[in-house]
């Protein structure tokens, strides 16, 4: 007589996000293709930022379910506050530092686990800002993880600056130009250089903090080691074609970790603009204003969710848009609603040509719109991605964290991108200066860029269906994570 096989149930993946809206959605996006190939996650998450994995959970009910945390005290943030959206850069070191206490919680709920041959956690997958979940995967015998919200180039400049401790010399920081002060990545394909003030703002708060800020900052440089020491690989939301040479080998500058590349990872669509939030206007709506447009003829403006543009930065841009007489779409964060000019609104709604947008935006939805034609970005690797997969070219106005990194592998590399403003957050730019950008892009001049702009989407599409690059690093991944199963 046969024995009968013992029931199998599928891999159960822990996943750790850290609150950002462009660490997070990414993230979970990632987490929803793990789950349509038969994994069971559990997400980490805090009692706020329980509903941004609402549509997670509807898709895949009993497949991926929360574990909800209250979200760690700390003194330097407000209570309440369980998300970047909306906060200036500096909060950035402050929240990653609060997360780490998170691992003791995280360790009990483990432990405390009915103990299960059968349903153990094989593997973690924590954001790179989270690394302590690196070594929690190690003492539960799992696999770690790391997922990284930038791009490959992104991810290898800020762990490469925290493995090296690069310094400005004391002469460049004493100097009046002490921005311009040149870093080198010698280890990185190409030996990509660039300006201190173009370094990730998390590595020049660790590199030029307070020395009452030294324990802090040395537990941020510790989660960058973390993922470079006791990680398994990275997972990039990045696709071959746009950073291929980044990924035909491991680099130094990640530990020498593999790498797979599954992106684009957000869906093709979003009809309802559900994802991230609940949008300040309707995408039925926001289409219905686009429709009688020419194809590609508007140009959508936002800085994303991080972004508060000072009253001299939104003034500059609201008198480029009037000058260049191109279309628009201007979404403004909540942080920076108050700082549009005052009467601009009015104005553009009365020539029929302008929309501005307060709060959150369905820009899936937005940037698919055939009357859309260019996408002016902080180059955050999720616009980038989004406005990729979209076939949109860009206009690149980097600001702070991995944005200037991405510019330059936009503008030089991928070529889907044109400057709009290089000089970062708070600097304004001059208004005639960008009206010609603006008109330029929209006329012939743009025509090359807007041509490599479709064909770059045609490669992300591709990238992500059977027999692509991307399709086949997931495969990859989920069949040895089946294997430590």
């Amino acid at each position: 007589m046969e024995t009968a096989a013992a029931p199998t149930t599928a891999p159960h993946v822990l996943v750790v996000p850290f609150p950002a809206q462009g660490h997070t959605l990414p993230l979970l996006d990632f987490a929803g293709l793990l789950a349509t190939r038969g994994l069971r996650l559990t997400v980490v998450t805090s009692p706020a930022n329980l509903p941004l994995l609402s549509p997670l959970l509807a898709a895949h009910p009993g497949a991926v379910r929360p574990l909800t945390l209250p979200f760690p005290s700390n003194s330097s943030i407000p209570p309440g506050l369980e998300s970047t959206r909306g906060c200036p850069p500096e909060y950035f070191p402050v929240f990653i530092h609060a997360l780490t206490a998170l691992r003791e919680p995280v360790r009990a709920w483990a432990r405390s686990r009915p103990s299960s041959d059968d349903d153990p956690i094989v593997a973690v997958v924590a954001d790179f800002f989270c690394g302590w979940a690196q070594p929690l995967a190690r003492e539960l015998g799992a696999v770690g993880l790391v997922f990284s919200p930038s791009g490959v180039l992104g991810a290898a400049v800020p762990h490469s600056l925290f493995r090296r401790l690069v310094r400005r010399p004391a002469a460049a920081a004493e100097g009046g130009d002490k921005e311009s002060f040149v870093v080198t990545f010698p280890a990185i394909p190409g030996e990509p250089a660039y300006q201190w003030r173009e370094v990730s703002m998390v590595y020049r708060w660790y590199a030029e903090g307070r020395e009452e800020d030294e324990q802090v900052r040395e537990l941020v440089r510790q989660n960058f080691l973390w993922n470079l020491h006791d990680s398994w690989g990275f997972v990039f939301n990045s696709f071959k074609a746009l950073e291929g040479r980044y990924l035909e080998q491991p680099l130094e500058d990640l530990g020498f970790r593999r790498a797979w590349a599954v992106g684009p990872v957000a869906p093709d669509a979003d009809a309802a603009g559900a994802r991230g939030g609940e949008a300040a206007v309707a995408a039925a709506s926001l289409g219905a204003w686009l429709d009688p447009f020419p194809e590609g003829s508007v140009v959508y403006v936002s800085f994303g969710s991080q972004a508060v543009l000072t009253p001299a930065v939104a003034a500059a841009l609201a008198e480029a848009l009037e000058r260049s007489a191109v279309p628009f779409v201007w979404v403004v964060s909540a942080g920076s609603s108050g700082v549009v000019p005052e009467t601009f609104e009015a104005r553009a709604a009365e020539a029929g040509r302008g929309m501005v947008v307060r709060g959150w935006a369905p820009q899936l939805a937005t940037l698919r719109h055939p009357a859309v034609g260019w996408f002016m970005t902080h180059c955050g690797w999720n616009s980038v991605l989004e406005a990729a997969a979209a076939g949109v070219p860009m206009l690149a106005w980097p600001m702070t964290a991995d944005q200037f990194v991405n510019a330059r592998l936009l503008v030089d590399e991928a070529r889907v991108a044109v400057p709009a403003c290089a000089w970062g957050f708070g600097v304004a730019p001059d208004p005639g200066e960008l009206a010609t950008v603006l008109a330029d892009a929209v006329g012939e001049k743009g025509r090359d860029v807007r041509a490599r702009a479709k064909e770059l989407a045609a490669e992300a599409a591709r990238a992500v269906k059977p027999g692509g690059s991307s399709y086949a690093d997931l495969d990859g991944l989920v069949q040895e994570i089946r294997n430590v199963h």
